[in-house]
């Protein structure tokens, strides 16, 4: 067995599915422990049947109180990955307040209240790896009708670099990865909402210069790399993995 993450505790958001799930399972399978969280209990027992490394647990990211109690119980964490986020469709002119708070809290204010609720333990630790996941729609690029998810996928980034300059002597590395498009099953139900999925994901793969969308498990391979200590020197980066895409 791969044995790279051996002794560490890792904590996944949003581990029901997608990047989040495949995280969880690739950092198992290297040695971790896993507290595997997401909002849908059902989805995140499911990834951990049959794991004796991967522990499910429901978890809104949005209720305050329940993560902290969550870091209380299970910590403390050698490695954090910051999965839940949320995708809307529309420009500024289709952006409420409502549009806007929610992209927010549930993209950046998730990825700020888990940060700063795991990262004591890890400074008694005296090591630690943060993961975010952000979006090559950020800082890095712009995409058509995704206006209050590029800004606030940019604050993750933003953030990222910050903590990554507070915390580099104190043994702590942050480091975010940017997808392109990526398949999942929010992505699906986003094609299926247009009312013709074949044409939206046509559409989706030819804006990709490799023609194709990228897997959970491309992602969940960077985020193996940067929670080891093979990436000990690594520390407030933004990592593109979109196929091309911003290239």
């Amino acid at each position: 067995m791969d044995k790279t993450l051996h002794g560490k505790t890792a904590l996944v958001t949003a581990a029901g599915a997608g990047i989040g799930r495949a995280s969880a399972m690739a950092l198992a399978a290297r040695g971790a422990q896993v507290i595997a969280t997401d909002i849908d209990g059902d989805a995140v027992a499911d990834v951990a049947q049959g794991s004796d490394r991967i522990t499910a647990q429901r978890l809104d990211v949005l209720d305050a109180e329940a993560v902290r109690a969550l870091v209380a119980e299970k910590g403390p964490f050698q490695i954090l990955v910051n999965c839940a986020g949320w995708v809307h469709d529309g420009t500024i002119l289709d952006c409420t307040d409502e549009v806007w708070d929610r992209s927010f809290a549930l993209n950046a204010k998730a990825t700020f209240r888990l940060t700063q609720a795991v990262l004591p333990g890890m400074l008694d630790h005296g090591a630690g790896s943060i993961i975010t996941i952000a979006s090559v729609v950020s800082s890095l690029k712009g995409a058509p009708r995704r206006f209050a998810y590029g800004a606030s996928k940019a604050a993750i980034i933003g953030m990222t670099k910050s903590i990554a300059a507070d915390f580099v002597k104190d043994g702590i590395r942050c480091n975010a990865i940017c997808p392109g498009t990526v398949q999942s099953p929010s992505l699906e139900d986003r094609l299926r909402a247009t009312g013709d999925f074949d044409k939206a994901l046509a559409a989706f793969k030819d804006r990709q210069p490799m023609g194709r969308l990228g897997q959970p498990e491309e992602i969940a391979e960077m985020v193996c790399y940067l929670a080891s200590d093979l990436a000990a020197f690594t520390t407030g980066q933004a990592f593109a993995i979109d196929g091309g895409w911003s290239t």
